[in-house]
């Protein structure tokens, strides 16, 4: 090729690529770059660790319960939740959204997936972009794995170990001014009061989160001003973070990298109504006011007007304040497949999924409470105990000990039987109890296996004695369905 010939192709070749340069993406070029930090835990560890501390918050702070208010905020939250980059997606996570009867604007969220948004924050958003907005920074601190990574660069200790302490320090940074002190929930503050660093890293992702579902990244910068001006900068979710006047300069920054999902439509008018059915609830206390009072609410009923005990669809944890009775469907046919982070298993698809000291599955009318504990007549619970035996038998012997002190009515009624359990060696023992709620007699089995890691594995079922025929069978298809994932 001549040397005019060159000149000649690489100028029409420059300016296609000039060309595609101009139409490439801005966010090639000026998007922050965000990965993870170090961490020592696994995906399973953020998920046990979220499942306890949210058992621990709602025993701490009054959900509001209006199903209304919970689909809304529950819809907000999937469309952001499918909205996370891909890199930050973690299908182990379980992400579902509550909403807490305080006036604090405010909102936190755990790791593995619960998030709990403040009645005020509601309230005192503009638009539900910007409410949007502190969701999507709240959940990018669970997609980057924040709490787990501030565990590991502090040290902590292991976060089964000290799953209580860990779980529940959860519960810090956004109310933890609430909570942290004297509160049942112990060292609270220590794995979601970030670093700046972390913080700014939420913000960042919570914009490119929130682009990716149809809002306007710049609402998560403009809440910033919203609760500076209603006075929030003091505490909330404003404190302990970076200076609000330099989030909004650096989300503002980063928006104008971002292109906005317009296919994603956006309407305000469905958060006015929200807004308004909030506005005609009683006047809610503070996080403070709520941890002056000492209460807690292990099993609170419904505190919208008018509708009774019947609790939303889609609700995972609460049950009616009153002991079980009516009639409880029989177990279905049909089966629905759990994924709980450290096993999998398949239960009645009429059975609902609740977390009160491990993990229940029950049918409605099965549940409820009694003098501020949980009562269930027909369940099964699943859970781990710490166990310093090596032989399955004696570490089930303590395990059983420790059920009959608990409960002075807990008689065996069998000796063991060998089982298999996903393949492992297991034991199963059949028991019979009187139970105090209800006075009436029920049959309880519990079966067993080592796990990996030492502890021992156990699922409970329980149901009356005059039903335990019927049960039975349910319970070892149950069992038969399980699968432990360590």
């Amino acid at each position: 090729m001549t040397r005019p010939a060159y000149r000649k192709a690489t100028a029409w070749l420059a300016l296609p690529i000039a060309i595609a340069v101009v139409l490439m993406p801005l966010a090639t070029f000026g998007q922050t770059r965000i990965s993870y930090h170090k961490n020592k835990y696994s995906l399973q560890d953020d998920v046990r660790a979220g499942r306890q501390a949210a058992a621990q918050a709602e025993q701490q702070f009054p959900l509001l319960r209006d199903p209304e208010v919970d689909a809304y905020v529950e819809r907000v939250g999937q469309r952001l939740v499918a909205a996370i980059p891909s890199e930050f997606q973690h299908p182990e996570f379980r992400y579902y959204f509550k909403v807490i009867n305080a006036s604090d604007i405010n909102a936190f969220a755990l790791p593995g997936g619960p998030m709990y948004v403040n009645r005020g924050m509601i309230q005192a958003a503009r638009t539900e972009g910007e409410m949007a907005g502190v969701m999507a920074h709240e959940l990018s601190h669970v997609a980057l794995r924040h709490g787990t990574a501030q565990a590991t660069k502090a040290q902590a200790p292991s976060v089964l170990a000290g799953i209580g302490a860990i779980g529940g320090a959860i519960l810090g940074g956004p109310l933890g001014s609430a909570v942290y002190a004297g509160s049942q929930i112990g060292a609270a503050g220590y794995l979601t009061r970030f670093s700046r660093e972390y913080e700014t890293e939420a913000d960042l992702l919570g914009a490119r989160i929130m682009a990716n579902a149809g809002y306007d990244p710049r609402d998560l910068a403009n809440v910033f001003r919203t609760l500076e001006q209603q006075g929030s900068g003091g505490g909330g979710f404003l404190s302990d973070h970076p200076s609000p006047k330099d989030r909004y300069a650096r989300i503002n920054q980063e928006a104008q990298y971002l292109r906005v999902n317009t296919a994603m439509r956006t309407d305000d008018r469905q958060f006015r109504g929200i807004q308004e059915r909030l506005n005609g609830y009683p006047r809610a206390q503070t996080m403070a006011e709520i941890q002056r009072s000492g209460r807690r609410y292990p099993n609170q009923g419904n505190n919208y007007p008018s509708q009774g005990n019947n609790y939303p669809n889609g609700d995972r944890t609460g049950y009616p304040n009153t002991t079980p009775g009516g009639r409880v469907e029989y177990p279905s046919s049909r089966f629905r497949t759990y994924n709980e982070g450290s096993f999998t298993v398949s239960v009645p698809d009429n059975w609902r999924e609740l977390n009160e000291n491990g993990i229940w599955f029950a049918p409605n009318g099965a549940y409820g409470s009694a003098n501020g504990q949980a009562v269930f007549t027909h369940a099964v619970n699943f859970g781990t105990a710490r166990t310093s035996y090596r032989s399955l038998q004696q570490a089930t012997n303590d395990f059983i000990n420790s059920l009959q002190r608990a409960s002075n009515n807990l008689r065996s009624n069998t000796g063991y039987q060998r089982i298999d359990i996903d393949a492992r060696n297991g034991l199963l023992l059949t028991l019979n109890n009187l139970n105090e709620a209800t006075g009436e007699r029920e049959t309880v089995s519990v079966a067993t296996t080592l796990l990996r890691n030492g502890q021992l594995f156990y699922m409970i079922g329980v149901s009356p004695s005059n039903e335990y025929n019927t049960y039975q069978s349910t319970f070892s298809q149950i069992l038969r369905s399980l699968r432990l994932n360590d």
